[in-house]
């Protein structure tokens, strides 16, 4: 009873702040993330309200099957994206922006807080700098996917950037293991070069592979149903079995075998959306049906949110500049890519500052960095201040970006006329 009263307050408290938000005109995601924070446990829920806020964190993490359901389809459809006829024209410049911006931002940190550590060594480490820049890589997808989907998003950036999001997995996944590898080998002079190569490209491939066949099993079994209910329901089901097998972990031969769940949810939205002729309207189906999910998963995830980071001073201080600089490499390196694949001066302005989001994949690798002992706190504590940070402003950023760019339309007078009208009717015929 707690649990489903915690789900619907949760949902009905993100649907409510979105009403004050839009007079303001802030992004929903914006409004979904406060709206947790106020629910959550150093709110309302510090209150000791059971079912009317969460009260621990514990209580917010009992629902973190929303949020493994909400990524594996945020992630499938953003598989929707990577269509052949579309990627022949922007496959090119998708790959060495999303490559280079990861590369320069992780650059970027890197030198900063390595250079911090020089004169504040008893406060950060080399090894927790490298580790840092590593996680910099990582966009989230989640709150890039809605801006565009609240605001129509559309146009060439638009169609630049969810590739690139989703990219930033991949790429962030080699980067962290290579620095973080090396970290490890500072704090314990063990080399090991396995974990810094091999383990990586395994779970890429891997991830790539299991999705890839997933995709083509929903092809398969969408010819034996003819009824659109069951194609939708057979799409839901799916998604969903490929989302709890990516987080199979296992040995073969000593070498440590898991997946990437958004990696292998969006290949097997790749493969689906380029070899089932029915994709595009069974994924818009599915976007629909998903809509509860994903508000609840934003709600959550402001709940999740720690307010504490924010009395240490030492973080503070660290974590505003991991956000300065990471934000400078993430726009540097994406000005400078976007410049030399040849892309048009609205892409080069503005796709950098879309890219600022960060949540989901930077917390999954600072929980990886926890096997530094006492040093992966600090480096949690940052990652968690950063995320505080960019969930809050960074879809704000995006929206704003993409209307700069022109691909956010303002609501045209004929279109308010419409609803004007349409809403005075109702009101008659009530009447």
């Amino acid at each position: 009873m707690v649990i489903l009263l915690s789900v619907s307050v949760a949902l009905l408290a993100g649907l409510i702040m979105t009403r004050f938000f839009k007079k303001i005109k802030l992004p929903s995601v914006t409004a979904y993330l406060i709206a947790g924070v106020l629910i959550g446990p150093y709110c309302i829920g510090n209150l000791g309200l059971n079912g009317l806020g969460f009260t621990s964190s514990d209580a917010v993490h009992s629902l973190s099957l929303i949020s493994e359901v909400a990524l594996g389809f945020i992630a499938f459809s953003i598989g929707n994206e990577f269509r052949l006829d579309e990627l022949k024209r922007t496959g090119k410049q998708a790959l060495v922006i999303g490559i280079l911006q990861a590369l320069v931002a992780t650059l970027f940190v890197d030198a900063a807080l390595i250079a911090l550590s020089v004169f504040m060594p008893n406060v950060i480490s080399v090894p927790q700098a490298i580790t840092l820049g590593a996680i910099a890589t990582a966009t989230a997808p989640a709150a890039t996917l809605m801006v565009v989907r609240q605001y129509k998003a559309h146009g060439p950036l638009t169609k630049l950037l969810l590739p690139i999001v989703a990219l930033d997995d991949a790429v962030g996944l080699v980067v962290f293991a290579v620095s973080f590898g090396i970290a490890k080998t500072m704090v314990s002079g063990n080399f090991d070069l396995v974990s810094i190569i091999l383990t990586p490209i395994i779970e890429i491939a891997c991830s790539l592979l299991l999705g890839a066949l997933m995709g083509w099993i929903l092809t398969q079994l969408e010819k034996l149903f003819n009824s659109n209910t069951n194609r939708l329901n057979l799409t839901i089901g799916i998604v969903l079995l490929t989302a709890s097998l990516s987080m199979m972990k296992f040995e073969v031969g000593g070498i440590h075998i898991q997946f990437s769940s958004l990696l292998t949810c969006m290949m097997l939205g790749t493969v689906f959306c380029n070899i089932c002729s029915l994709s595009h309207d069974l994924m818009g189906a599915a976007d629909k049906w998903t809509s509860p999910i994903f508000a609840l998963f934003f709600v959550i995830s402001g709940a999740e949110l720690e307010l504490n980071v924010f009395t240490t001073a030492s973080v503070v201080v660290i974590g505003v500049v991991y956000i300065l600089f990471r934000s400078l490499g993430k726009y540097i390196g994406t000005f400078i890519s976007a410049k030399a694949t040849k892309c048009s001066p609205e892409i080069c302005k503005y796709l950098g500052i879309t890219l600022l989001p960060q949540a989901g994949v930077a917390l999954g690798m600072c929980t990886v960095a926890m096997q530094l002992g006492e040093a992966g706190n600090l480096i949690k504590n940052i990652t968690l201040f950063a995320v505080l940070i960019y969930e809050l402003f960074g879809p704000v950023f995006t929206r704003m970006a993409l209307t700069a760019a022109g691909e956010i339309k303002p609501i045209s007078d004929e279109v308010k006329n419409r609803r004007s009208t349409k809403l005075a009717a109702a009101q008659s015929n009530k009447n």
